[in-house]
């Protein structure tokens, strides 16, 4: 038998997870296997391929010229193989499974309503789930297909991943109804002094989206608190006797005013993310003319 013929799919994966993680404790836990069972495999691709494939440094692996240059060709390879179970006529109504996707709850007020309606119209047989965004373990999910697709901002995708700008959006500062904050308009070093309510839905802590803006004015914001979800965080700020900054597309909401600044924080955009090997799959190319035809402008 031809050292091509002893290749599997799991070999094919590995090879394409050393090539992007270059580290073989990382591509173990990615693909839930020890990392002697990489070990094992990377062996039995250098007697494949009659090449070293990677060479050990004190971080990690580096490719040899062999591997690096099958990359593209793989990773085409693994696409088609993904494609093969879709139809070559895709139609929505004959799709089954279950669709997992990631975001926070801002998409959720403004994105998911028209997009599962769509769904549920021409997939009724499709299922979704939605799970919370979790930035840290991100690239984890995506590379073991755990996630279909991620409705984020950009920062917090890899470089390498494909994406759709869906729209562009602001923030708008923001007290509550009764606060003494109201009916005034501030400068941003009054604005920076004051105290305020950030939203960190991936992690928790008192860091915010625009404290690098406020910095680079030459002020530092007095953040007192941070919540998980911008869900709670009008109900948290007219309690609170406190200002924050909401995306424009959550309000108006009745526990909220806007409040006049003297300069608005810069815009930001919202996008749609998947791992490159879903760059071809009907599935995802009929989500996205859905994002597509309903969001993008």
């Amino acid at each position: 038998m031809s050292g091509i013929n002893r290749l599997d799919i799991k070999q094919l994966r590995i090879l394409q997870l050393l090539l992007q993680e270059r580290n073989l404790s990382k591509v173990a836990n990615l693909m839930g296997l020890t990392q002697q069972a990489i070990s094992e495999q990377l062996k039995k691709l250098r007697n494949t391929f009659d090449d070293e494939m990677f060479i050990r440094t004190s971080n990690g692996v580096i490719p040899t010229q062999v591997a690096e240059n099958m990359e593209h060709k793989l990773n085409q390879i693994l696409s088609d193989i993904d494609n093969l179970i879709s139809p070559e006529n895709f139609i929505p109504s004959s799709l089954t499974g279950v669709l997992q996707i990631s975001t926070s709850d801002y998409a959720l007020v403004t994105i998911f309503p028209i997009l599962i309606k769509i769904i549920n119209t021409e997939a009724p047989n499709l299922k979704v789930v939605i799970r919370d965004f979790e930035s840290d373990n991100l690239h984890q999910l995506m590379v073991t297909g755990e996630l279909d697709l991620v409705i984020t901002f950009p920062e917090f995708i890899p470089d390498n991943y494909p994406n759709m700008l869906l729209f562009e959006e602001h923030h708008v500062c923001v007290t509550g109804v009764n606060s003494k904050f109201r009916g005034k308009e501030y400068d941003l070093k009054e604005i920076a002094d004051m105290p305020q309510v950030i939203v960190s839905p991936s992690r928790a802590n008192l860091k915010g989206s625009h404290d690098a803006w406020f910095e680079r004015k030459g002020f530092k914001r007095n953040v007192i608190m941070s919540v998980p979800s911008f869900s709670s965080a009008p109900d948290i700020i007219e309690a609170s006797n406190t200002i924050g900054f909401l995306p424009s597309r959550l309000l108006p909401h009745p526990k909220v005013v806007p409040v006049q600044i003297s300069e608005n924080p810069p815009s930001f955009n919202v996008i749609a993310a998947w791992h490159p090997r879903s760059q071809n799959n009907p599935l995802h190319k009929w989500l996205l003319s859905i994002l597509n035809d309903n969001f993008v402008k």
